[in-house]
């Protein structure tokens, strides 16, 4: 059974840390947890549409995300409210921790974007991520963050890649 077919298993907060507050906080479905990937599915979080220029996202759309433990990243499969694939957005991050019924995942800047025919994959954010800081506060984050976005970059470039992340 795809994880995309299965019901929640309850439900989580993702909390969206990014400069030390919360920048977004929503309810989600738990479809599972491996002990390192997590699973949750949720409808577009945000007040109103947004529109990137290469895709919107609104309501209607959900959104599957997998958050891992051990990796300096998020992957989201977006969909709109017919199903349709719109593609994956890609969250650098520390690697995610649940505890408490809360998810709660440090956004570094830096994000992907992979349509879902795979003609548009493109880096989005390093402007805000060099304004940061966080080279100079924490190299070893830093540095940890530009090879997660090297090898999601890399994943989405071909075939199948970026999927299977997600299998």
């Amino acid at each position: 059974m795809s994880v995309n077919s299965a019901e929640p298993a309850g439900s989580v907060d993702v909390v969206l840390v990014k400069g030390g507050r919360t920048k977004i906080r929503y309810e989600a479905g738990l479809l599972s947890d491996d002990g390192t990937r997590i699973t949750v599915r949720a409808p577009w979080a945000g007040d109103a549409v947004r529109d990137f220029g290469f895709v919107r996202f609104e309501a209607g759309d959900v959104f599957t995300e997998y958050y891992w433990r051990d990796r300096w990243y998020a992957v989201k499969e977006v969909r709109d409210a017919t199903g349709a694939l719109k593609g994956w957005y890609c969250d650098i991050t520390r690697p995610a921790t649940l505890s408490g019924g809360e998810l709660v995942v440090e956004d570094l800047d830096l994000d992907l974007w992979r349509s879902a025919d795979g003609t548009d994959v493109r880096r989005l954010d390093e402007d805000e991520f060099e304004e940061s800081g966080l080279a100079e506060r924490d190299p070893a984050a830093a540095a940890a963050a530009v090879t997660a976005l090297d090898e999601l970059e890399a994943l989405a470039t071909v075939e199948g890649g970026l999927e299977s992340l997600l299998a």
